[in-house]
């Protein structure tokens, strides 16, 4: 397997100072931001998975937690008419508890060790879904999200992202391809922000990384803008699968 060398630092200067890394970076952050637009997910799993390859992670994560801000502004602002408030105000309560509780999980435990059994809950839903078709899955009821939302705050704040179980529940509750994304930026939204202030009262996110994450901005909404573009011409079968896919992806990257 090929490997990066590690950088001291993702600041603009170390940037700057290396082209060729610059441009790993840019190249990384725009495929992320694409596929966060085009299916409304991923893109921190994405950014974090490559770009710890060559930098640090306490560095990586801040960064991508401001340009997934950015994305979640963004694509919510556009899809804002298409938001369930319903399905958010289960969601965002649940998310809000898992969150604390994964805070806790995080100082007293070695996360780690709860990895596989993310990795196997991921690819049983994804194996279920294939098989049920995700078009015709049974609808859970609404109660559902709190749970579902716990879940995915926990997993928020143990692994920077808490995607799954939310996908989960938002394909189960039957929401088209712009519900599903705008609903889940309203969730990712507010996620991003309770992070962010506590990065900041950490110390981890100062104004040099948010000085990087100024100079890759127009990256991502590039990557945003192109995405979008894919997002409606695809149908809601494809949508579904292409949601279905990355999944299986992040659930094969938690086991190994």
């Amino acid at each position: 397997m090929v490997r990066l060398p590690m950088v001291e630092s993702l600041t603009l200067g170390h940037l700057v100072a290396q082209p060729a890394l610059l441009l790993f970076v840019a190249v990384v952050v725009f495929g992320a931001f694409y596929v966060r637009a085009t299916i409304g997910f991923g893109s921190g799993l994405i950014s974090v998975a490559l770009l710890s390859l060559s930098f640090p992670v306490k560095e990586v994560v801040p960064v991508v937690l401001l340009l997934d801000l950015l994305g979640s502004i963004l694509l919510g602002a556009y899809d804002f008419h298409e938001m369930q408030w319903r399905e958010l105000s289960w969601l965002i309560p649940g998310s809000i508890v898992g969150l604390a509780v994964g805070a806790v999980v995080l100082a007293h435990t070695n996360a780690q060790s709860l990895t596989r059994f993310l990795g196997i809950f991921i690819l049983a839903y994804v194996v279920y879904a294939i098989l049920a078709r995700p078009e015709r899955m049974p609808q859970i009821s609404r109660p559902w999200a709190l749970p579902l939302g716990v879940f995915g705050g926990l997993i928020g704040s143990l692994y920077g992202g808490g995607g799954p179980p939310l996908v989960a529940y938002l394909q189960m509750r039957h929401l088209d391809k712009r519900q599903f994304r705008a609903t889940f930026q309203a969730i990712a939204l507010s996620d991003n922000v309770l992070r962010g202030g506590l990065y900041i009262a950490l110390g981890l996110l100062n104004g040099s990384l948010a000085m990087a994450f100024v100079a890759l901005a127009p990256t991502a909404a590039l990557g945003l803008y192109l995405g979008n573009h894919l997002h409606m011409r695809i149908n809601q079968r494809t949508f579904l699968y292409a949601t279905l896919v990355l999944l299986a992806v992040v659930g094969i990257q938690y086991l190994i």
